[in-house]
């Protein structure tokens, strides 16, 4: 399963989960209108890969509580204090990683629901000014099948929230060492969860409906920040400073994830072809400028200035020549073959765990697969749009994995920033027509619509196919929205 979603202003992140050491192949096809003029000299393939594209991949398991059993064992003294640490880690990302994925929905549900409520009393405010109709339409129309299934949503999310900190608390470890790694991880999810519980406290209805709830999700954030202060994490200096408790509960999320992130190096492929294919072109070129010399000098015979113009002609040939040569035999040579290589490492122990190779270029339309342009389904308003494609293909070793985890999760960020920064500023002016023929003008921003399809294959099954409307604006991205999957675990459907 891949999801897309907004990381933040103008990033998406992009996840999946690698299963066992089976081979993993993803291709990401971002269309771009070609109005934005995005071209491979106004950002190179090479600028561009190392700009808005990075990889990041952590242990990852479907037992959830295989982290704190881990953990217990080590508080008993079966395990050594490196292993604690790796399995509370992996425990609270774990956590933290549910926790935001389960929450984003819950918000914008929400959010829609309060806005519905502020759309249907703003229509009753409407219908009782208007003469003859009284009462009618006075109450605002409901839908108490929405909003109890709403409620019901959010109070089992809180409570298996308030049920997994209450579980990792059940056991603090006595051992100084380990403690203080205990305290450093509970700090951190305490303060996570009330500021996730606080987002939904934000974006909740009002009125009586939602009040039980709105007073328990307050009464689990106050008790949260009560249990941070009776324990002493933070100062009284840093818990008045909104900023600086956000800065060091940002550098808290960096050690948790540290021990549970694969560290990885990149090599560039081709440096020594590179080498050999200008050795080549220049030798090619010397050639014939060795024998243009020999055929001036046996028809001039001597040396006179007209020899001499013409042997700056022939150097002046070979200079142009030389670099349209040896970029030629170095497209012709590297075509179809990937760019980098990266391999990924154990953070204790070192020991390579995978290794994975990148591609990344500009594609033309006509040189996709029938495939992703029936995914696609391009029309003629289309026709313009530039093509970048990612292709990643990986082998992990599960044997020498920590133990107890055959899975990874791969999290690939894709800075639209360079894109954005193609787009207009201005915005642009729309009229409509409100009640009582009044003339209403707006001022609204210009967007752009860019299209992500995604290829996933593991080993042999049937690959996964998915495609992503992004509405982005040179500020922000809007909105990101599926509207196409197929393959394993999806039903064939698509949309527009």
């Amino acid at each position: 399963m891949i999801h897309v979603e907004r990381q933040d202003s103008l990033h998406l992140k992009i996840s999946r989960v690698l299963q066992e050491e089976t081979s993993h192949r993803l291709d990401l096809f971002l269309f771009v209108p070609g109005e934005l003029g995005l071209t491979g000299r106004v950002i190179a393939e090479e600028d561009f890969y190392h700009a808005a594209i990075q990889v990041k991949r952590t242990y990852y398991s479907d037992r959830y509580r295989l982290p704190l059993v881990l953990s217990r064992l080590a508080e008993r003294g079966k395990l050594d204090p490196e292993h604690y640490r790796l399995s509370l880690s992996l425990y609270a990302y774990q956590y933290v990683v549910a926790m935001e994925r389960s929450t984003q929905p819950l918000i914008d549900d929400a959010r829609r629901v309060r806005r519905a409520e502020k759309s249907a009393r703003a229509t009753g405010e409407a219908r009782r000014q208007e003469p003859g109709d009284g009462a009618q339409g006075t109450r605002e129309e409901e839908a108490p099948d929405e909003h109890q299934e709403l409620q019901r949503r959010l109070a089992e999310h809180a409570d298996l929230a308030v049920s997994i900190l209450r579980r990792l608390r059940r056991h603090e470890p006595s051992e100084e060492s380990l403690h203080r790694y205990f305290a450093t991880i509970d700090n951190y999810l305490s303060w996570f969860t009330e500021q996730r519980l606080l987002a939904l406290l934000a974006g909740l209805p009002r009125g009586a409906r939602f009040r039980p709830l709105r007073a328990r999700l307050v009464a689990i954030c106050r008790a949260e920040d009560a249990y941070r202060r009776e324990r002493e994490y933070n100062s009284e200096r840093v818990t008045r400073d909104p900023t600086r408790m956000s800065n060091k509960m940002r550098l808290l999320r960096r050690l948790i994830e540290y021990p549970v992130t694969l560290k990885q190096t990149t090599q560039e492929l081709g440096n020594a072809e590179q080498k050999a294919v200008k050795a080549l072109a220049t030798a090619v070129v010397m050639v014939f400028v060795s024998l243009g010399l020999l055929e001036i000098r046996t028809v001039l015979a001597d040396i006179t200035a007209l020899f001499v113009l013409a042997m700056a002609g022939l150097y002046a040939l070979r200079e142009v020549f030389k670099d349209d040569l040896r970029n030629t035999l170095w497209r012709l040579l590297r075509r179809g073959r990937p760019k980098w290589r990266r391999q990924y490492l154990d953070p204790t122990r070192n020991a390579v765990v995978g290794r994975q190779r990148e591609w990344f270029d500009y594609k033309r339309y006509a040189r996709l697969d029938d495939e992703i342009r029936r995914v696609r389904k391009r029309n003629v308003a289309q026709r313009e749009e530039v093509v970048l494609h990612y292709r990643s293909s990986s082998r992990m070793s599960p044997t020498r994995f920590l133990s107890g985890y055959d899975h990874t999760r791969e999290t690939l960020s894709l800075d639209l920033s360079p894109i954005a920064r193609l787009m207009d500023k201005g915005s642009h002016r729309v009229y409509r027509l409100e009640e009582g023929d009044q003339v209403v003008r707006e001022e609204v921003e210009k967007r752009h619509l860019l299209n992500l399809v995604i290829r996933e294959t593991q080993g042999a099954a049937p690959p996964t196919l998915q495609r992503w409307k992004i509405v982005m604006s040179r500020s922000r991205i809007v909105d990101v929205e599926r509207v196409h999957a197929e393959g394993p675990g999806h039903e064939t459907g698509s949309d527009g």
